[in-house]
């Protein structure tokens, strides 16, 4: 978020797979993933709460039709910070300026390195920032991981 504010006036984090929660992959819902970033952005101090938003876009099973819900649900934006490859043609397809984002540590830091440590019963707070860890708690994270595990678990026998 730092280096994205670095490059832009006001930024918009899209906050991709909103229709999807309570899964292994997305155990949490779209407000509560908005919750967890705005915790954490507003316990960094160089971070202006001002100066960004976050927008829930749902998936589609049509990529042009996703480029086309992207446009009407997020206002004016001349550039995009993405490392998915898909996103990253879209839009250049469209003219518009990508750029890819050094990830810091991307096997340690990586929601599912924290989905899986939370899995197997293993530290995974230090990898989140403070307000982060608190929410996931407070809100019954933990558990709702772990029972996906139990649900994945289920559907093979």
């Amino acid at each position: 978020m730092r280096y994205a504010l670095k490059k832009v006036d006001y930024l918009y984090i899209v906050i991709g797979s909103s229709q999807r929660d309570h899964e292994r992959d997305n155990p949490f819902t779209a407000g509560e993933r908005i919750a967890m970033i705005k915790a954490a952005l507003d316990s960094t101090a160089d971070v202006e709460p001002g100066k960004w938003m976050a927008i829930p876009i749902a998936d589609t099973d049509s990529h042009a039709l996703w480029s086309a819900i992207l446009r009407a649900s997020v206002p004016h934006f001349d550039m995009v910070f993405t490392n998915d490859g898909l996103t990253t043609r879209l839009l250049k397809e469209e003219g518009v300026e990508v750029e890819a984002v050094r990830y810091l540590d991307r096997s340690t830091y990586s929601a599912t390195n924290v989905r899986n440590r939370i899995l197997e019963m293993k530290e995974w707070e230090k990898l989140v920032p403070d307000p982060v860890a608190s929410m996931v708690k407070s809100i019954g994270g933990v558990e709702r991981v772990r029972s996906m595990i139990h649900k994945d678990l289920e559907g093979e026998q």
